[in-house]
C-alpha cells in the first residue's frame, strides 16, 4: 500500500510539472513498467487522472474541474463541498447526473447562481461512489418493489425487480446491495441481501442505523476464539517483571452500567506534603500485539460505539469486559502514569511504568457523588477509601483551578440519558448527571494525557497526538456576530485565546441561553482530531495532548501505549522510529474518520429514540429555547435535550423572513422576532419516525401545517416523492 501511494504521488507531481503533452511522452516511456501501469489504471478508475479526447493523461484540475464531496438533498438537488476548503457550490437537480450523497466527484462551475446567491456547478465525473448498499423500508409493487432509503439525503428509491427482494415484506427494514447506479436516465437498481425485521420489532431501528453507517456488529469465530485464549490470569513471571502495586489502595470509578473498566486511580500523601497521583490504565497492548487479527479488527473499527440499547465494542467481550477490564479484586496488567503533584496542582515530576494492580473497589459515580454530598451511610460503607477520596477531591479542584486560569474551555453541555423498557421502547429522556465525581475523574485523565504527550514531545519521538487547532478567523467573526446579538460580543476578535471564550461561557453560566451559547461556540470551533504532529489543543489550552487513558475502546490510545512501551524498553531504534513516522499519518486519518462515523451513528440512534419517545407526547405543551434558525423555521430544544422544528409556514399573522446574519426570523409586517436563544412555548404537533423529526407549533398565533404543505424553502412536510418510483417500475416492466 505504501509503495502504491508513493508511485501515485510521484505520477501526480510529474504530470502537474510537465503538463498533459509531456505526460503523454512519459506514459509511452513507462508503460512497460507493470507497477506504474497498474497505478495509472487505478487512478483513472478513481477519477484522479483523466484521459482527454486526444488520448493524453491529465489531472482533472488541469482541465478546470474541482474535486470534492457531494451532499444530497431530499428534493433531488445537492451541494458540492470542495476538498480544498473553498466555498460550497449549489448543484441543481438537472446537473446531478446520477450522483448520490457522499460521492466524491469532479464538477465544473457554471455561469449561473442559485436564488440564494450561491454559485452553481455541474457534475462532470463521479470519482468514487460512497454508497454500495442502502438501508431502508421495503414496499412491494406487484411482483416488484422498491426500497425507500432511511437516509433522506439519498433522494431516489432503489428499484427491486422480481425475484430480488430476498423474501422481504412491505414495511420491513432491509439492506439492498446496489446492482446499477443511476446516470440521469437509468434508475437505481438493487437486490435485497438482508431483512432486518419489522419497523416496530425490538432493536430493528438501531440495527438499521448500524447497517446504514456500515458498522461491524459481530466478531468472527476466529477472533472470539483468539480473545478467549487470551482471557487468562496474569502469569507469575509477568508479575515478577512489572512494578508490583497490588498492595496499594487503588479503585475504579465508572458509570453503573460500565463493563469495560480501563482506568483506575490511586493517591497518597508524601512526607514533603506533595501528592503521588497514580493513573493506571489497562495494558491492552500486552495482550493484543501489533499485526494480529485482533489488532487489525480493532484498527478497522477504530472505536467502540455506544447506543441506547447496546454497545459495539472495539474488542470482543473476553478482552473488553474480561482480561483487560480492571475488575474489582482481580490482578491486572496496567501501564501507569505516576505524577508527583504540588498542593496547588502543579505536576512536579512523573514516570511511566509497566505495573500490576489489584483494585480494592469497583465504585460508581453515583456512589462517590453521594459521599461528596455527605451521605454518611455511603461514607461508612467505603470507610477504607473515603479519606483518599477527600484528598482526591481537593487535588482535582486544584487541577481544575489551574486549567481555568490558563483558559481551558469547559463546555458543560447538557447530555441526554435515554431509558428503555424491556421491549426497547423509550420510557424517559432525561439529563445525564455530571457530578463532582465525574469531573474529578476527567481532571485526573486530562492530567495523565497531557503528561504523557509532553513527555513524548520532549523526547522528540514519533507520537500520535490529539489536536484542536486555532479557530478559523472568518468563523470567529461569524461567531462574534451571534454573540453580539446575545449581548456577549468580544471586543478584540482578531486576538482570541481560549480564555477569551471561557470568559464568555462564564458570563452566560446560569442564564437561559447558557446551553445555546455553549453549543454555538463549540460549533464554530475546529473539530478535534488525531495527528502525528503536535499542534496543541486550543480548547484545553494545552501545548501537548494525547489520548492515553482508554485503550479498550479507542485505538489511538492503544497506539500511544505501544509507542510508550517501546520507549520504556529502549526499543525505539531509528528503524522503528522511521516506521512509526510513515505509519502515523494514515493511522491519524483513519481513526479520526472512525470517530466521526461513531459520533454520527450514536447521534442518529439517539434522535430515533427521542422521536419515538415524543410520539407518546403529541399535544403536550413545553417551554424550550431556540437552538437553531434556518430558512424554513427554527429548532427548539426542550429541557430534556429533545429538539423539534417550528416551521415558518405554521406561524400565523405575518410573512416571516430569515435574517441569516443575525440568526433570527423576522415578521415582515409585525416585526416580530424569533432569535437564537429566545425562550418559547411550543406544542408537540407531530413526529416523523422515518426521519427522526419532531414538529412543534408555537402556542400562540400558530396553525398546524397540512400534510404535504410546502414550506418556505420548498421542502415538503409530507411524504417525499423521489424519482424512479412507480413510473420507473412501469418502464422497467414494459
Amino acid at each position: 500500500m505504501e509503495e502504491n501511494q508513493r508511485i501515485e504521488n510521484a505520477l501526480i507531481e510529474t504530470i502537474r510539472r510537465l503538463g498533459p503533452s509531456a505526460a503523454e511522452l512519459l506514459m509511452d516511456e513507462i508503460k512497460q513498467e507493470e507497477a506504474t501501469a497498474a497505478a495509472i489504471e487505478r487512478m483513472l478508475a478513481s477519477g484522479r487522472l483523466l484521459l482527454t479526447r486526444k488520448k493524453k493523461l491529465a489531472l482533472p484540475e488541469q482541465t478546470g474541474l474541482i474535486y470534492g464531496r457531494m451532499q444530497g438533498n431530499p428534493r433531488g438537488y445537492g451541494f458540492f463541498i470542495p476538498a480544498d476548503g473553498s466555498n460550497d457550490l449549489f448543484v441543481p437537480a438537472e446537473s446531478m447526473h446520477g450522483v448520490m450523497n457522499g460521492d466524491m466527484v469532479w464538477v465544473r462551475k457554471t455561469d449561473t447562481t442559485s436564488r440564494n446567491g450561491n454559485e452553481e456547478a455541474e457534475v462532470v465525473l463521479i470519482a468514487v461512489r460512497a454508497q454500495h448498499r442502502i438501508v431502508g423500508t421495503y414496499e412491494a409493487d406487484g411482483e416488484d418493489g422498491y426500497v425507500v432509503p432511511d437516509d433522506a439525503k439519498l433522494y431516489m428509491d432503489v428499484l427491486i425487480m422480481r425475484g430480488e427482494n430476498g423474501g422481504a415484506k412491505t414495511g420491513e427494514k432491509v439492506v439492498a446491495n446496489i446492482l446499477q447506479y443511476p446516470d440521469g436516465r437509468r434508475p437505481l437498481l438493487g437486490r435485497v441481501t438482508e431483512v432486518l425485521g419489522g419497523k416496530n420489532e425490538k432493536g430493528t431501528d438501531i440495527l438499521s442505523v448500524i447497517r446504514r453507517m456500515d458498522l461491524p456488529d459481530a466478531f468472527s469465530k476466529g477472533l472470539t476464539d483468539q480473545a478467549r485464549r487470551l482471557n487468562k490470569a496474569v502469569r507469575a513471571d509477568e508479575i515478577a517483571r512489572r512494578e508490583d502495586l497490588r498492595a496499594s489502595l487503588i479503585i475504579t470509578i465508572d458509570g453503573e452500567d460500565a463493563k469495560d473498566l480501563d482506568d483506575a486511580i490511586s493517591l497518597s500523601k508524601l512526607a514533603c506534603g506533595n501528592y503521588l497521583l497514580g493513573v493506571h490504565i489497562a495494558d491492552v497492548s500486552h495482550y493484543v500485539t501489533e499485526g494480529t487479527p485482533l489488532d487489525k479488527e480493532a484498527y478497522k473499527r477504530g472505536t467502540s460505539v455506544y447506543f441506547p440499547d447496546r454497545v459495539l465494542p472495539m474488542f470482543p467481550k473476553q478482552i473488553s469486559n474480561g482480561v483487560c477490564s480492571l475488575n474489582e479484586g482481580e490482578v491486572k496488567c496496567t501501564l501507569s502514569c505516576m505524577m508527583e503533584v504540588a498542593p496547588d496542582g502543579r505536576i512536579l515530576s512523573h514516570r511511566l511504568a509497566e505495573t500490576v494492580i489489584k483494585t480494592a473497589h469497583r465504585m460508581t459515580y453515583k456512589d462517590v457523588n453521594a459521599m461528596f454530598a455527605d451521605d454518611a451511610a455511603m461514607q461508612a460503607r467505603f470507610a477504607d477509601v473515603w479519606p483518599m477520596l477527600e484528598e482526591m477531591r481537593t487535588l482535582a479542584a486544584a487541577f481544575r483551578a489551574r486549567r481555568v486560569k490558563r483558559g481551558s474551555i469547559d463546555f458543560d453541555l447538557d447530555e441526554s440519558k435515554i431509558v428503555l423498557d424491556k421491549q426497547g421502547k423509550p420510557i424517559d429522556v432525561c439529563l445525564s448527571e455530571r457530578g463532582e465525581a465525574n469531573r474529578m475523574i476527567e481532571d485526573f485523565m486530562l492530567a495523565a494525557n497531557e503528561t504523557v504527550a509532553t513527555h513524548m514531545f520532549a523526547m522528540d519521538v514519533p507520537m500520535l497526538y490529539r489536536v484542536h487547532e486555532q479557530p478559523d478567523k472568518d468563523k470567529l467573526q461569524t461567531l462574534n456576530t451571534f454573540l453580539g446579538t446575545m449581548g456577549y460580543g468580544i471586543k478584540n476578535i482578531g486576538n482570541v485565546r481560549p480564555i477569551t471564550l471561557q470568559r464568555v461561557l462564564d458570563r452566560a453560566k446560569g442564564t437561559k441561553e447558557e446551553n445555546v451559547i455553549s453549543r454555538v461556540t463549540l460549533r464554530f470551533l475546529q473539530k478535534a482530531r488525531y495527528c502525528e504532529t503536535c499542534l496543541g489543543h486550543f480548547g484545553l489550552a494545552m501545548d501537548c495532548y494525547c489520548h492515553f487513558t482508554s485503550p479498550i475502546r479507542r485505538y489511538p490510545d492503544l497506539v500511544v501505549h505501544r509507542i510508550v512501551k517501546e520507549i520504556i524498553h529502549g526499543e525505539m531504534t531509528a528503524k522503528r522510529a522511521e516506521k512509526w513516522r510513515n505509519a502515523l499519518p494514515e493511522i491519524a486519518r483513519h481513526t479520526s474518520a472512525r470517530e466521526v462515523a461513531a459520533v454520527e451513528a450514536e447521534r442518529a440512534a439517539e434522535d430515533l429514540k427521542k422521536a419515538e419517545y415524543m410520539q407518546g407526547h403529541i399535544g403536550a405543551v413545553e417551554t424550550g429555547i431556540i437552538a437553531g434558525v434556518t430558512q424554513y423555521g427554527f429548532f427548539v430544544q426542550l429541557p430534556n435535550t429533545v429538539e423539534g422544528l417550528v416551521r415558518i409556514a405554521s406561524i400565523e399573522g405575518d410573512y416571516y423572513t430569515y435574517d441569516e446574519k443575525n440568526f433570527r426570523v423576522v415578521g415582515r409586517a409585525t416585526k416580530r422576532v424569533f432569535r437564537l436563544g429566545d425562550q418559547v412555548r411550543v406544542k408537540v404537533a407531530g413526529v416523523d419516525l422515518e426521519n427522526a423529526n419532531v414538529d412543534f407549533v408555537l402556542c400562540d398565533g400558530t396553525r398546524t401545517p397540512k400534510t404535504g404543505e410546502t414550506q418556505a424553502n420548498g421542502k415538503s412536510g409530507g411524504k417525499r416523492k423521489p424519482p424512479y418510483r412507480r413510473k420507473s417500475l412501469a418502464k422497467a416492466k414494459g
